[in-house]
């Protein structure tokens, strides 16, 4: 009986022994190496980032077969640079921004994912009036990129606006150098605020409640990377859309996540001004007309900023939301 027993295990023992080689020689689908996407953000790390640095947290690129490594750009290196110079994959960029940089200048962009769908812009008067009364005012605006709609609102009213640039915070408007100050509602407004400076909805202009309701953020892609990579385009898109759909359900354990990242970039900012911006931005991810997060770019706010700029002699030639998606090839 003994014998019989030890017979028995050793054949156990021979057939795991077997299965196991034929594991190691195929039998087990070798676990498939992540594919390394680079993507970069618009600005310095905040929390208008939430969504990518929780799906990079929590696994979700992970899960959707992506190393993905999140960059902020430098002030010498822009997005659109990055993207053309092969430095990053996909890049954040605002809608008019990507429209100058196709109808002007024949870059070659797809959107794959959008986050914002409003206009976070405001003119802030520094006297309390009006913004869009005030001819002449001088107006300080970041000198990173074009202000699209302040500059269309200026040649459309002949407003004579005397624009001032500068690269960062708002101690330009506070001085009382400048009569005006473009901001947006997630970021300088609340600068301001935290400032003590006192402002009435006399002395604000919100663009989108004058018509110029234009969508900003969204991530782009070069043509050539949509068309040989629709796997990870694919992937990113979905698991960002997951990053920030926790990010709505779970903002405090977000923001722990948020601050992270900016100790990391030394950004001087605190929790409590972060937790205003991911308030203000869930609140611009909302679509106006439906009320509901739809990550997607509408096409009739790319057909108005087309005309908009167009009409300002602003835009060579319109950029289609085909195009924009990647429907078709100009």
């Amino acid at each position: 009986m003994l014998r019989k027993r030890v017979c028995i295990i050793v054949v156990g023992l021979l057939m795991l022994c077997q299965a196991m080689a034929g594991a190691e020689k195929g039998g087990a689908a070798p676990t498939k190496p992540l594919e390394k996407f680079v993507f970069t953000t618009v600005w310095t790390a905040q929390a208008e980032f939430a969504g990518y640095y929780v799906a990079k947290e929590k696994g979700f690129y992970q899960e959707a077969g992506l190393d993905v490594e999140i960059q902020h750009p430098s002030l010498t290196s822009s997005v659109y640079h990055r993207l053309n110079t092969h430095k990053t994959d996909a890049g954040m960029l605002a809608l008019m921004s990507a429209i100058d940089l196709m109808g002007n200048r024949g870059a070659e962009l797809v959107n794959i994912f959008q986050t914002s769908m409003n206009s976070s812009y405001v003119i802030v008067s520094r006297w309390g009036k009006n913004p869009a009364t005030q001819q002449g005012m001088k107006v300080a605006v970041y000198n990173s990129e074009p202000n699209y709609l302040t500059m269309i609102l200026d040649k459309r009213e002949q407003m004579d606006y005397k624009f001032i640039y500068f690269t960062s915070n708002v101690n330009v408007f506070l001085s009382g150098a400048v009569d005006a100050m473009v901001v947006v509602s997630y970021n300088e407004y609340y600068q301001l605020k935290q400032a003590n400076f006192k402002m009435t909805e006399k002395g604000l202009f919100r663009f989108r409640d004058h018509g110029y309701n234009i969508q900003e953020n969204g991530v782009y892609v070069k043509r050539d990377y949509y068309t040989t990579h629709p796997q990870q385009v694919r992937a990113f898109a979905e698991a960002s859309r997951r990053g920030w759909e926790w990010v709505a359900r779970h903002p405090e354990e977000a923001l722990d996540i948020v601050m992270k990242y900016v100790e990391a970039d030394h950004v001087p900012t605190n929790r409590v001004m972060q937790r205003l911006m991911l308030q203000e931005i869930l609140r611009l991810q909302q679509d106006a007309e439906s009320g509901k997060r739809e990550f997607r770019v509408r096409p009739d706010m790319v057909k108005k900023a087309c005309s908009l700029m167009q009409e300002v002699g602003m835009l060579k030639r319109e950029v289609t939301y085909d195009e924009l998606m990647g429907r078709e090839h100009k």
